[in-house]
């Protein structure tokens, strides 16, 4: 009987030794959510998934991210405040979507600026540095950004010139956007991608201006007709983390991080444009009518990209000056 009191504290030490373990170890964990518009199969979000996979296992668990996507935890207009405001780490939106905060988030959306991926990239590269002081001076932190396929137009009726659009309801996804449809005089209805399926299905919208991509996961196919590949523009998402928690991160975990989405961001670029095809075959496959725009419809559009430029330098001043002519000059190589 006599050694039942000290075998009883040992295991008492044990104990305490173990849950000061557990304890330890929980608070060495760091764990963040991600909000992201789009859903779990879509190109972007599966690319942040194997970024937030990668984080974990540089840091052996030490800093989780976990993906909500489709929406699920904030809306896409909801996203980039949810991140200031500390309701989120980090998130995922499309740029232009804060166009009207600042006219340089609007830039990869002026239409027939940049049609193709490398003039995409030419594009980033010539404005990135600008678009991350923006965004700085919000309390954001750039780690990525990854491009849209180009953009085209979703219809019911055949298309031949800007004149068959007049009074039509086209879902929109940014300012920049919905002035586009503006000069086409159609209506613009701010429509987020989560939302898309139903507004079609509803007659909210009856056209639609986006990608390849966006088309086959909102199955356009049921409500529309025709997709003519205009290749307007190829709009970007950024991946953003508040700097304030990216601060409190250990130099070895804000290392790893950047390494992350470092590799996230080109191989999502690589992705973007290796799937473009392959989006469009799928509107094919769905015996969607897959044609490129008449020379009337093309004219008309290329003459409000244009128009659209113009505005875009007046708005932006000297900053949107030197991004454009950055920009135009690496293109000119």
């Amino acid at each position: 009987m006599k050694n039942i009191k000290p075998v009883s504290l040992l295991y008492k030490s044990v104990a305490a030794l173990f849950g000061a373990s557990l304890a330890l170890s929980a608070a060495a964990q760091t764990k963040w959510d991600m909000p992201t518009p789009y859903p779990a199969s879509n190109f972007h979000t599966e690319n942040i998934q194997t970024f937030a996979n990668e984080v974990d296992s540089a840091t052996a668990g030490k800093l989780k991210i976990t993906v909500h996507p489709g929406g699920a935890l904030f809306k896409a207009n909801e996203i980039k405040r949810a991140v200031q405001g500390g309701q989120a780490q980090m998130g995922e939106i499309i740029i232009s979507g804060a166009a009207n905060e600042d006219p340089l988030f609007a830039l990869d959306t002026i239409p027939f600026l940049a049609t193709s991926y490398p003039e995409a990239k030419a594009l980033w590269t010539a404005s990135r540095s600008k678009v991350e002081e923006k965004f700085a001076k919000q309390g954001l932190k750039v780690l990525f950004s990854v491009p849209w396929p180009p953009q085209g137009i979703y219809s019911k009726e055949a298309l031949n010139s800007m004149a068959d659009l007049k009074g039509v309801k086209i879902r929109s996804y940014s300012p920049t956007v919905a002035r586009m449809i503006e000069l086409m005089g159609a209506q613009p209805v701010t429509v987020q991608a989560a939302e898309l399926t139903q507004a079609l299905a509803t007659g909210v919208v009856s056209a639609n201006i986006t990608s390849a991509s966006t088309g086959y996961d909102s199955k356009s196919w049921e409500q529309l007709t025709y997709y003519f590949d205009v290749q307007a523009w190829l709009p970007k998402n950024v991946v953003l983390v508040s700097q304030k928690q990216f601060d409190a991160l250990d130099k070895p975990t804000r290392d790893a991080l950047l390494k992350a989405a470092a590799a996230a961001e080109t191989r999502g670029w690589k992705i973007s444009e290796e799937k473009t095809s392959w989006y469009v075959e799928q509107l094919k496959a769905n015996k969607m009518k897959v044609l490129p725009p008449s020379a009337e419809l093309k004219k008309d559009l290329v003459g409000i990209g244009d128009k659209m430029t113009k505005e875009w330098l007046e708005k932006s001043g000297a900053d949107g000056k030197a991004v454009l002519d950055a920009y135009r000059k690496s293109i000119k190589k």
